[in-house]
């Protein structure tokens, strides 16, 4: 959701790098306010049911990906940045509770942080090259399916 549209977002789009963090920073806001909302939320209907929200709407959010990115007016930049971020929020609120529990007592707390910070070094640091192979070759609709 960041490196690689804010790459994407100056290459492609011609946005200046400042304008676009600019815009990067509203839409983390919404991110970081979405953290202890989705965990009041997780605390009443299960951390399992938040997280399949969540997911559910990170899968629709693949679908208008591309109509709010790639329309290119700063309206379509922000509302992509501010829901996707939001989505992504979404999922931080329950997921240290969901981790833990995937691991017994004596090592949860290794067991969490290794799942964790290997799925973001792993996991994370590939998708922003795919990304852009993604959009720069089949275009954002791809990007968008890539990511649902």
């Amino acid at each position: 959701m960041t490196v690689f549209s804010l790459g994407w977002g100056t290459s492609a789009l011609g946005y200046t790098r400042a304008r676009f963090l600019i815009w990067q920073m509203i839409g983390v806001l919404f991110f970081a306010l979405m953290i202890p909302v989705s965990a009041a939320i997780a605390d009443r209907s299960g951390r399992k049911a938040m997280l399949g929200a969540a997911t559910a709407g990170i899968i629709a959010f693949g679908a208008v990906f591309q109509p709010l990115f790639g329309s290119g007016t700063a309206l379509g930049v922000v509302a992509f940045l501010c829901l996707g971020l939001t989505l992504m929020g979404l999922t931080y609120g329950p997921l240290g509770t969901a981790l833990a529990e995937l691991f017994p007592t004596p090592v949860r707390y290794t067991g969490a942080s290794l799942a964790f910070n290997l799925a973001g070094i792993l996991g994370a640091s590939v998708a922003p090259y795919a990304a852009s192979w993604l959009a720069t070759n089949y275009g954002l609709a791809y990007v968008g399916c890539y990511l649902s």
